[in-house]
């Protein structure tokens, strides 16, 4: 055996052992094949050694046996690198498996070739069953056709997309998705395949619209509210029914959620509506509407009748949701009376959404309210009025039943202004004893107060408040002027004076759905004549101050001024529980006050002409 034989085997002896370590280390067969091919070669040699020739001849077989030493060499850099790669692909697979975020692979037409288990919490599909499918299998129809040409023509072009996305799940229901689309290239720039990732946002990008349309709904209702407080201000300010209904529908037609607003009365010849003030909307336009539809007028009954608003829809019907309503409409009613409705019109979708009908309803009040006090100084002001007259007989009026259950007269002197629930009358009785007066009085309940200011010979003179439930404070609500009221024996009659701006009929039908015994019986227009007395004692009697206007009447009416006097100082300062010192100054204060108004106005009045 020559030394090359023997470095061959040495060779082929080490490459099995390195063969057989690396075989256990990595359990790759290709070790196993390398092993089992350097045992047989080894064998072979060691059994031709001893017929071996020259040593030049085995040459070739050394460099065999070096050569497979070398490839045992380079297999095992090469599965060390493949197993290092492979252990990176494994992770990398892994990381994506257990990804929160949904990842699949698709080839160049959309067909899926992988998805990770993530995909069934996004889209609710087994990611085994989207293999073959195309991403079209979850589509929501929530987008039109542009949108997804935009898209494949931005990947197609080996550029990434990025947007948010409304899926269907397998469930039916609509997902929110955040979603990455990238196009994987070749060294030459071929798209070969796509690769999306997608993020659940469901619940985020609903919690930011709930936001949204919290912030809308705060908005719009901080406009109405900014409409209201304007409105309130003009109602301030307003001095007629016509400049309030001005300024309600301009306030409401100049506001960024609404357009158009007027005012409207139904009417009794027709089955339409009487358009007052509008704005916004020319009357023509309101009648053609009305015209078309029967709606205004039946929704118009309703509300009056209801004392609600209804929202409604663009064809005047009632709808039961305010965020489906085009409108609304308001009844402007003061307790009983009607002084028409409200139509209000939205400039945008869900525009009462965020409006309670309870503010429409507060404001449909205070409209009527502020009409109502509005015509009521526009009574007392005016000289054009309309006298109305009823007979009050048996009727459940305070003063009637008074006069009935003592068989006695009762004649209105004086009215004194109320807080609106009750009033002061000065009233005088006659054909009865004043002791069985107070007694009566002070038995009912609807007398607060009742004093004995004065008696003469043939009546009795008295202080009486009472509340609302009389006819005097009723119709002195709805605005009027109760000039006279007498009743004898439970009948008689009461006049009161109207403006002729106000709507007498709803003020009778308001007054006689308190008081139905109530009968008018007379109803005239006619024009005062004493202007410069009425200017005055409205003049005079805002000057005074509560007390000195009480202590100055309630002095008259005791004959505090009659000489001999019926009553002395100090007996109307115990009427009005008060000292003498204090009731003189009260007194002297209102005496010094009318000798101004009468010395001033006269002065004025002589001046003028000569000064003309």
């Amino acid at each position: 055996m020559n030394a090359v034989i023997l470095a061959s085997i040495v060779l082929r002896i080490v490459g099995i052992g390195y063969s057989l370590v690396l075989l256990q280390r990595s359990n790759d067969r290709r070790f196993g094949f390398l092993t089992v091919m350097l045992l047989l070669m080894a064998t072979r040699q060691l059994l031709t050694a001893r017929s071996a020739t020259a040593p030049i001849e085995e040459i070739p077989a050394l460099l065999v046996s070096v050569l497979a030493l070398l490839t045992v060499y380079y297999l095992s850099s090469y599965v060390t690198e493949e197993q290092r790669i492979t252990d990176r692909l494994r992770g990398f697979r892994k990381a994506i498996d257990h990804a929160g975020h949904a990842i699949f692979l698709t080839d160049t037409d959309g067909t899926i070739e992988y998805a990770n288990p993530a995909v069934e919490s996004v889209v609710g599909h087994d990611p085994e069953d989207v293999i073959g499918e195309n991403p079209r299998l979850w589509k929501s129809g929530e987008h039109n056709a542009e949108f997804y040409a935009e898209m494949w023509d931005q990947i197609s072009a080996g550029d990434v997309w990025e947007g948010e996305i409304i899926n269907r799940r397998k469930s039916g229901d609509l997902c929110w998705v955040d979603m990455t689309i990238a196009p994987i290239t070749d060294e030459d720039g071929t798209v070969e395949r796509y690769v999306a990732v997608e993020r659940d946002v469901t619940e985020r990008k609903e919690r930011r619209l709930r936001i949204e349309t919290q912030n809308e709904r705060l908005e719009r209702l901080n406009n109405t509210n900014e409409v209201l407080r304007d409105i309130n201000r003009d109602l301030i300010a307003a001095s007629s029914r016509t400049d309030i209904a001005q300024s309600v529908c301009d306030r409401f037609a100049h506001s960024k959620l609404f357009d158009v607003a007027w005012i409207g009365t139904p009417r009794l010849v027709d089955e339409h509506v009487a358009v007052g003030t509008c704005a916004g909307i020319e009357k023509p336009e309101i009648e053609e509407r009305m015209t078309a539809s029967r709606n205004y007028r039946s929704v118009a009954d309703d509300v009056l009748e209801s004392g609600a608003p209804s929202f409604i829809d663009e064809n005047a019907s009632p709808v039961s949701t305010p965020s489906d309503a085009a409108g609304v409409v308001v009844p402007l009613s003061y307790h009983e009376a009607n002084y028409g409705v409200l139509f209000v019109e939205a400039a945008t979708e869900n525009a009462f959404e965020a409006i309670d009908r309870e503010l429409f309803a507060e404001l449909g009040l205070t409209i009527a309210d502020a009409i109502n006090a509005a015509e009521s100084r526009r009574t007392l002001a005016s000289d054009a009025v309309t006298e109305l007259e009823f007979r009050v007989d048996g009727a459940n009026d305070p003063f009637v039943a008074l006069s009935g259950a003592l068989g006695c007269t009762v004649d209105l002197e004086r009215l004194a202004d109320g807080d609106g629930s009750d009033c002061d009358a000065y009233v005088s009785v006659s054909g009865c004893d004043s002791s069985r007066v107070l007694e009566y009085v002070e038995e009912t309940d609807h007398f607060q107060v009742a004093q004995l200011l004065c008696s003469y010979d043939d009546r009795c003179l008295f202080r009486l408040n009472t509340d609302d439930s009389s006819v005097v404070t009723t119709l002195a609500r709805y605005g009027a002027a109760v000039t006279s009221l007498s009743v004898t024996d439970g009948c008689g009659r009461l006049v009161a004076d109207i403006s002729r701006s106000n709507d007498v009929r709803s003020v009778v039908e308001a007054v006689q759905s308190v008081h139905p015994e109530l009968d008018l019986v007379a109803q005239r227009e006619r024009e005062r004549d004493a202007d410069f007395e009425t200017a005055f004692r409205s003049s005079f009697e805002e000057s005074l101050t509560d007390r000195q206007l009480e202590a100055a009447r309630t002095a008259y009416f005791a004959g505090f001024f009659e000489w001999p006097r019926e009553t002395s100082g100090e007996g109307v300062a115990s009427m009005m529980d008060i000292s003498q010192s204090t009731f003189t100054q009260h007194l002297r204060s209102a005496e010094r006050k009318l000798f101004e108004a009468v010395f001033e106005t006269r002065t004025n009045a002589v001046a003028s002409p000569a000064n003309a």
